[in-house]
């Protein structure tokens, strides 16, 4: 059975399943990528591990720097992934769908992101800080708070944007 074929045969529901759960995944991917571009590379406010491993050092710094990498190949993995879901959702099954709701899940994997990365990397492991210093706890609490708000928002937007045609 030839993919067409296959992408015939899905249900609205299951097509549906898939796009939403590729727009989740993209939102995740793109959320990786701004955090590690803007925040690590072009404000250099910190690095994945520069709480564990200060960037003090050549040695350290080479360590952040691995550990970025590694950061971006996930963000990577989960855009490519968002993308073939979204691309496995849509084709051949006749789907409309809203924007909002496509845009609703954008946002709900980014602020997923967000709120994973802010509680497991901040809080519970501390292995770096949105800016360290005397007001880092302030920066880790809006960079959730950011997560939430676009959480929230996505979700909101895909309720709002349920399958149907766009209007």
């Amino acid at each position: 059975m030839t993919g067409e074929a296959r992408a015939n045969l899905q249900t609205p529901q299951s097509a549906q399943r898939r796009w939403r759960a590729g727009g989740v995944l993209l939102g995740l991917g793109l959320g990786g990528f701004f955090d590690g571009i803007v925040l690590h590379q072009i404000l250099q406010w910190h690095h994945l591990v520069s709480a564990a491993y200060p960037p003090d050092t050549l040695e350290n710094l080479q360590l952040n720097t691995l550990a970025d990498g590694l950061f971006h190949a996930a963000s990577w993995v989960f855009t490519v992934l968002g993308v073939g879901l979204l691309w496995s959702g849509l084709r051949g099954s006749g789907a409309h769908w809203r924007t909002s709701a496509f845009l609703g899940t954008l946002l709900l994997g980014w602020g997923l992101f967000n709120l994973v990365e802010g509680l497991v990397n901040h809080q519970v492991l501390g292995i770096h800080h949105v800016r360290p210093g005397p007001s880092q706890l302030a920066y880790d609490l809006g960079f959730l708070l950011w997560g939430a708000a676009m959480l929230m928002l996505g979700w909101r937007l895909m309720q709002a944007g349920r399958w149907g045609p766009e209007r």
